[in-house]
């Protein structure tokens, strides 16, 4: 190329914009300024971040993400694990959460991965994986459980994450919870004041943390009004309320009302009810918890309790973004009371 080309091709490439610097220009700021207000820093003032935020958005610019994630040392992710068997991609109640904390999380630049992993050495493994290799910028945990090594094991390394339920742990955490221990205790009065006497609770496992608060809940109140508790444990599905409702329901006296930890403990519940011939509710009462949406539509309706999935999700989301910006989990721990939802399926004893 002659020196002549060479000229007018350097002459060319530096009269091509560059939306950045055309911001820049803009605002009277450096390029340096701009790109770190649009980053976050704060050595940039915040009325400098709003003012460039605002020239950003007016100007329809946007950030290379890629140049973006490499300047902050980010990924831009922030990750569920989901402890589930292999083969069992079908949590209804965390599906469900999925959209409210993704579109949280997607207004603030962050995309939700989603990874299935199954509970023990394999989930470990996981975790620390995405935390040593910097796979993900935070990390949302479920299913907490009692003396969780999850959460020691974040809280020790102070990596961004928030949990759905509580635990047991030495260092501050962030949680968002559904009081189930009073949600329980309440279910079972209302049971009580209808008249029945023969109440079974069909409990979660009870190494997860939610499954004993639940228990406690409704044991106190069984105490309370003079009776015995009867609990059957079973897993946390369809498949566990089908067997624990067979158990309860083949001991004599039997029982009048099932409460149970779970909406698909019971449904299976109410299966196991019409293979004995019972009829919900004249026979039966059955309650269940987290109000999935077949709740609505089994036969009969479900009565039942929730913590609210769309409030549930944006507030999760809330969460990992605050803790991301430095928050102190101490300040990001919130106890929800749970909703009560009467339907069809409860109704004074025979």
């Amino acid at each position: 190329m002659s020196a002549a080309a060479r000229r007018a091709a350097s002459s060319g490439s530096k009269s091509v914009a560059s939306p950045l610097r055309d911001l820049a220009s803009s605002l009277g700021l450096s390029i340096t300024t701009v790109s770190r207000a649009l980053d976050g820093y704060s050595d940039v003032s915040e009325a400098t971040r709003e003012r460039v935020r605002a020239a950003a958005e007016s100007a329809a610019y946007r950030p290379n993400a890629a140049a973006r994630r490499l300047r902050r040392g980010s990924t831009d992710i922030v990750t569920l694990i989901l402890p589930t068997e292999p083969g069992h991609f079908d949590e209804p109640l965390y599906i469900q959460m999925l959209a409210p904390i993704g579109d949280c999380l997607a207004r603030e630049g962050f995309d939700l991965t989603l990874i299935a992993a199954t509970p023990g050495p394999d989930e470990t493994k996981m975790y620390r994986r995405i935390v040593e290799e910097r796979r993900a910028d935070a990390l949302i945990v479920v299913r907490t459980r009692h003396r969780d090594p999850r959460v020691n094991y974040l809280a020790a390394k102070d990596f961004p994450f928030v949990t759905l339920g509580r635990t047991e742990c030495a260092k501050p955490y962030a949680y968002f919870d559904g009081d189930g221990e009073a949600g329980f205790r309440l279910a079972t009065e209302r049971l009580c004041a209808l008249g029945h006497r023969r109440i079974v609770h069909l409990a979660a496992p009870s190494a997860f943390t939610f499954a004993g608060l639940r228990s406690r809940g409704y044991a106190a109140a069984m105490v309370a009004a003079g009776l015995e508790p009867n609990m059957v444990e079973d897993l946390a599905s369809e498949e566990g309320g089908y067997r624990a409702a067979k158990a309860a329901l083949s001991s004599a006296p039997r029982a009048t009302a099932l409460l149970c930890a779970t909406d698909r403990m019971a449904i299976g519940a109410l299966r196991a009810a019409r293979e004995m011939k019972l009829e919900v509710p004249r026979d039966l009462s059955v309650v269940g918890h987290d109000n999935l949406p077949a709740t609505a539509f089994s036969d009969p309706p479900l009565s039942t309790m929730e913590l609210p999935i769309a409030e549930t999700g944006t507030r999760l989301a809330e969460m990992v973004l605050a803790r991301l910006g430095g928050a102190d989990p101490r300040d990001l721990s919130h106890l929800r009371s749970v909703e009560m939802i009467d339907r069809l399926s409860t109704a004074p004893p025979p």
